[in-house]
């Protein structure tokens, strides 16, 4: 036996490298390293045979860069002019800095200090432990911390600078800062370091090779690849409730599902979702499918699947959307099935065009609605949250300039918004999987959903993000579609509001109002986590919670006060709702055996089409 006192060392310690850090082979770690230089060399010759590409790209993206630079110099400008304001500010960050260095030169000499500043719980970027453990990560971690915290400060204390260009400068901050955490860097980087010495860098080697591939399937524009989308197949094992597309014109497919029984209730069900997106969401997997739990409890349920916009929709209106797209498709549900009326539930953006019909309706005297769900969806822009930092004239020029050309804005332009508004989650997370750890990215069905980008109309999109963004006419009474001013105080519907706690697409505060501007009766339930995941929770999952409150309360806050949390899903909840609004039991409809012949099996040939360029 060994004795303790004279046992080895082990292999790093003895070269002097920190616990979990692998002894490398210096020979193949020397190999690989130069491997990874000439792969480099490669790609850069790459990138340089389309550098038409490059401008192309860089022209087009969601952060404008000249926007950026007036925006930050707008807080800089606001600082110098109170140069004793600033002055105080600097050395407070020095003063933080000197903490840090203090807590850190503790550690080194064995002694406990609490750490200056600890990153938020959400924020997965440090979760390796030698972020925490290991001194010197800590301290760049620290550092970094304090330093963004302090940007941020810096832009909200700004004197004389108005609101909407303190919420950009957060913004552009944030992502700045996100671009340049040290967890994206290799040197930096605890996790990747110690991959890299394991593997002698074939970790590198692997991911520049992924880059390379990122880089030539999008001919030269560069899209990180967030999904490893061949397990998934349309029809197969995404998208798979049986049904038939029933009816098609140069705006959307509509779908009618088969039903499970041979008696359904008599009101059928009218899906609208957003045409940001496609459809599936709501019918993702056996498992996860809104739509199939629909139709399981004995509702006809018609799902409108959205045409990805090319350059003949990009001359339609947002009322054409209304008249061609959910009012027709109110019109063959009637059809199809000889009910008197239909129910309907609005998704997001989808919400804001059923809003906006229910008031075209109500002024044209038609009743052919009996109930109407919103799902995640604002008709009051005030408390619009992020995106809001995308959306004043400036940008709205920019944006519409960028669709002149083509009559739509690219899916990836789109996928490019959303993906900053949680850049760490959405960007950067692959950067170090793909690229610095060389991983492949996982087989996700949401993550397959989310990159199946759809384009945006150009004058639909440029009509929404004025008119229910910048004027907020809707919630007004001020908007007026085919020459009829919108009222949603005439809609006497009842109405069930479904918003998500944690939701940064459609806040909780702006969805909360919605029911506020109807003239009927609404029935708010707050379910737990986000925009989508907190909507795609299928009672079998057990996860999450929702909260109800039969007492109306003037804010959200009272609301929350009172309301009662349930564990689990929301969905048993709305289906008792709309079921008790759907009629009694009649024969089911058959699709494509009534007036409506079939023109296809679901999920029909519009969600087939790809939106990103």
């Amino acid at each position: 036996m060994t004795d303790a006192k004279t046992s080895p060392k082990p292999a790093n310690a003895a070269a002097g490298l920190p616990a979990g850090f692998g002894l490398p082979d210096p020979a193949r770690l020397a190999r690989n390293l130069a491997l990874a230089y000439e792969k480099m060399a490669r790609i850069a010759e790459l990138l340089a045979v389309n550098p038409e590409g490059q401008r192309s790209e860089a022209d087009t993206q969601m952060l404008p860069m000249a926007q950026v630079s007036r925006t930050l110099g707008d807080i800089v400008q606001a600082h110098m002019a109170h140069p004793e304001k600033l002055m105080e500010a600097q050395a407070l960050l020095w003063a933080r800095y000197s903490e840090v260095w203090n807590n850190a030169w503790a550690r080194a000499m064995g002694q406990a200090a609490e750490p200056v500043i600890v990153p938020a719980k959400s924020d997965k970027r440090f979760r390796d432990k030698d972020w925490s453990e290991n001194t010197v990560f800590d301290f760049i971690k620290q550092i970094y911390l304090v330093t963004v915290q302090w940007a941020q400060e810096m832009a909200a204390s700004a004197e004389g600078v108005d609101p909407h260009t303190k919420q950009k400068a957060k913004f552009y901050i944030e992502n700045i800062a996100n671009a340049f955490s040290p967890s994206n860097f290799p040197m930096t980087n605890p996790e990747v370091l110690k991959a890299t010495l394991s593997s002698n860098a074939e970790n590198l080697l692997q991911g520049l090779e992924k880059f390379a591939a990122d880089v030539r399937s999008s001919e030269g524009r560069f899209r990180i690849k967030q999904v490893d989308g061949k397990p998934f197949k349309l029809g197969e094992n995404i998208a798979t409730t049986p049904g038939k597309v029933v009816f098609r014109n140069d705006v959307f497919e509509l779908i009618q599902y088969s039903p499970q029984g041979a008696r359904t209730f008599e009101i059928p069900l009218l899906i609208v979702p957003p045409w940001i997106n496609k459809f599936y969401i709501l019918d993702l997997t056996e498992k996860k499918s809104f739509i199939r739990w629909c139709v399981e409890n004995g509702l006809t349920v018609f799902v409108i699947s959205w045409i990805n916009a090319d350059t003949a929709q990009g001359r339609k209106s947002f009322a054409d959307y209304m008249r061609e797209g959910f009012l027709t498709a109110v019109d063959v549900a009637l059809k199809a099935t000889g009910a008197p009326k239909v129910n309907t539930v609005g998704f997001c953006i989808g919400g804001s065009l059923v809003a906006s019909s229910l008031g075209f309706m109500a002024a044209k005297g038609d009743e052919r609605v009996n109930a109407a769900t919103f799902l995640t969806t604002q008709v009051d822009f005030e408390k619009a949250g992020d995106l809001l930092v995308y959306v004043d004239d400036e940008q709205v020029k920019w944006i519409e300039e960028r669709m002149q050309d083509k009559g739509y804005l690219p899916g990836s332009r789109m996928a490019d918004a959303f993906n900053l508004l949680r850049s760490n989650d959405l960007i950067w997370s692959y950067v170090v999987n793909n690229y610095l750890l060389g991983k492949d990215p996982s087989a996700f069905d949401l993550l397959y959903w989310n990159s199946d980008s759809t384009r945006m109309p150009a004058g639909v999109h440029s009509f929404y993000l004025r008119e229910f963004y910048m004027n907020n006419r809707l919630s007004q009474g001020r908007m007026v579609l085919d020459n009829v001013r919108i009222d949603l105080k005439r809609v006497k519907v009842p109405i069930y509001n479904l918003a998500c706690k944690d939701d940064h697409i459609a806040p909780l505060p702006s969805v909360f109002r919605l029911g506020a501007f109807f003239g009927g009766e609404t029935r708010l339930v707050v379910s737990g986590s986000g925009h989508i995941a907190g909507v795609v929770n299928p009672p079998a999952a057990h996860k999450y919670q929702f909260w109800t409150n039969d007492n109306v309360a003037p804010t959200l806050e009272q609301w929350m006060k009172t309301a009662t949390e349930h564990a689990g899903s929301w969905w048993p909840d709305w289906t008792e709702w709309i079921t008790s609004r759907s009629g009694d039991k009649v024969l089911a409809p058959v699709p494509g055996e009534g007036p409506m012949p079939a023109l296809g099996d679901a999920p029909g040939d519009y969600v087939r089409v790809s939106g990103l360029n």
